[in-house]
């Protein structure tokens, strides 16, 4: 279908001068000129547009990035991480002005004893994002670990968060596989929200809750049975 740029911002909800500065960016496609004033806009610029909009809004991704990516959308959601790039940086948890350290300095600043890193880096707890690429993130769960071993207790629950971790990931990379296989022009930005809201929505939102649930049915039956 074809549309006057009038007819895109009332289906977009975005304003015309927003939608001729992602042309100029390069975001968008030019439009189809029938004459020199006359332009067209087709489906896949109400797409673009919504994935653009959902990019910015819900990940924060700069006009570089969502070209970059935009680039490679023939490739979207393939096993490539070509247009996995812009969640990288959320995936990660690691913001931009966080600092980083070598191993080494890591040891050193953050005062950790290097034989239970060792058995940390061993065992998946802790999981920098490169070799030599630590970050604060890291040392809160060696201190976490530190916590369980002060008290005499093991940390056995993390190792099977590990785990599940792991099996979880497999599944979030099968699930990215899957949109692959259906993806069209069409559906571009809506596979896109799939996976985002998935990843960090669901995900977030089904452990709380049955975590919540076994919690409060504990709460419950203790309670039950100190009124008996």
């Amino acid at each position: 279908m074809e549309y006057k740029i009038s007819e895109l911002v009332a289906k977009s909800g975005i304003p015309k001068s927003t939608i001729l500065y992602y042309i100029r960016e390069g975001l968008l496609p030019e439009a189809k000129k029938l004459k020199s004033n006359v332009h067209r806009y087709s489906d896949e610029h109400l797409e673009l547009i919504k994935y653009i909009k959902y990019m910015k809004e819900h990940l924060g991704s700069s006009n570089e990035q969502i070209k970059y990516a935009l680039q490679h959308r023939n490739q979207s959601l393939a096993t490539s991480s070509t247009m996995i790039e812009p969640l990288m940086n959320t995936l990660s948890t690691i913001t931009p002005d966080m600092p980083h350290y070598t191993k080494k300095n890591f040891i050193s600043h953050f005062n950790i004893d290097a034989s239970l890193l060792e058995k940390l880096l061993s065992d998946e707890i802790v999981v920098p994002l490169g070799e030599d690429d630590y970050t604060e993130r890291e040392a809160t769960m060696v201190r976490l670990v530190e916590h369980y071993l002060e008290v005499g207790i093991d940390y056995g629950i993390l190792k099977s968060y590990v785990f599940h971790a792991k099996a979880l990931a497999q599944l979030e990379n099968m699930m990215q596989t899957q949109l692959c296989a259906v993806r069209n022009e069409k559906n571009f930005s809506t596979l896109w929200q799939i996976m985002f809201e998935t990843l960090f929505n669901a995900k977030e939102y089904l452990f709380k809750r049955h975590t919540y649930r076994i919690f409060f049915n504990t709460l419950k039956e203790e309670l039950s049975r100190n009124t008996k």
